[in-house]
């Protein structure tokens, strides 16, 4: 699950880099100084929210490239590597995509992702590990199954969505901590520094929460991606690699930002649950019996 966790951890850094920003350069003062105009206030938190999301999804593909390690295919050096390269390359013709970059990173667990900002130019990358214990058949399946990420879009709709609920955070934690600032600190004239302080941790904590949102989006496009997966490889295909995956050790997570994208989710339990990037895989692979008749 490693691509949406580093994608929501990154915009959230990047949120709380753009507010302090804001507050150096004096636009939160100049907000206040308008008499705490909603409107005003709404359309500097759609720029910072959105400005925030886009450079998160501009920097997907290089910061994944970084964190995870990943050894791009320029040259295949073996027939492992070039079935890789061409099985890419045949799925993303066959559903009308540009080449993808090809790479490996170093893993025992079996795991794979797919990030970029541009469809026609987007990043697949499998584990070691992966190679190492699945099939042919399956690995091609997981291979399909990110390369639906990429053909369904999905990380531009995720920062569309990230950008909405940025605007949110960045709207009702000033709300919020321009109300604590006067009930709690007492502060009549312009804003204290608790309002300030306020802003900082409530941007925190509403950003951890509206997170779930984006996580059940995300389980939604799982099952998306998973059907993309079973048309590209085959029904059979898919089923064997999402119960390779269940048989496997839990896995090390994947950087947040690729975590959505990912393969393997792990087995969430509980209120835990509702912050996994993807639906437990016994769901998933009853969702493609189901769609195969084999219920």
């Amino acid at each position: 699950m490693k691509r949406v966790l580093l994608f929501i951890a990154t915009n959230l850094a990047v949120v709380v880099v753009l507010s302090v920003v804001a507050r150096l350069l004096g636009i939160d003062q100049y907000l206040a100084a308008q008499g705490g105009s909603y409107t005003g206030l709404l359309v500097f938190a759609a720029l910072f929210g959105f400005g925030g999301a886009i450079i998160s999804l501009l920097m997907s593909k290089w910061s994944a490239k970084r964190m995870m390690g990943v050894r791009v295919i320029d040259q295949p050096q073996n027939a492992t590597e070039q079935w890789l390269v061409e099985t890419v390359r045949a799925q993303a013709q066959q559903v009308g995509i540009g080449m993808p970059e090809v790479g490996i990173f170093d893993s025992p667990d079996p795991n794979a992702f797919a990030t970029g900002a541009n469809r026609n130019a987007a990043l697949v990358a499998v584990s070691t590990g992966l190679l190492q214990r699945m099939r042919r058949q399956e690995v091609e399946a997981v291979l399909g199954h990110e390369i639906g990420h990429v053909a369904n879009g999905d990380m531009v709709t995720l920062t569309l969505i990230q950008g909405v609920v940025n605007t949110f955070v960045i709207f009702l934690a000033r709300v919020v901590g321009g109300f604590i600032d006067k009930a709690v600190f007492k502060n009549e004239e312009g804003r204290g520094m608790g309002y300030f302080v306020s802003v900082m941790v409530l941007e925190i904590v509403f950003g951890i929460l509206a997170s779930l949102i984006v996580m059940w989006f995300s389980r939604q496009r799982e099952f998306r991606a998973d059907a993309a997966g079973a048309r590209l490889a085959g029904t059979s295909g898919m089923i064997g690699a999402l119960e390779a995956l269940k048989r496997a050790h839990e896995p090390e997570p994947l950087p947040e930002k690729m975590a959505a994208f990912g393969i393997n989710g792990g087995t969430p339990t509980g209120f835990k649950r509702l912050f996994m990037s993807h639906p437990p895989l016994e769901e998933r692979i009853e969702a493609l019996r189901r769609s195969a008749g084999q219920a």
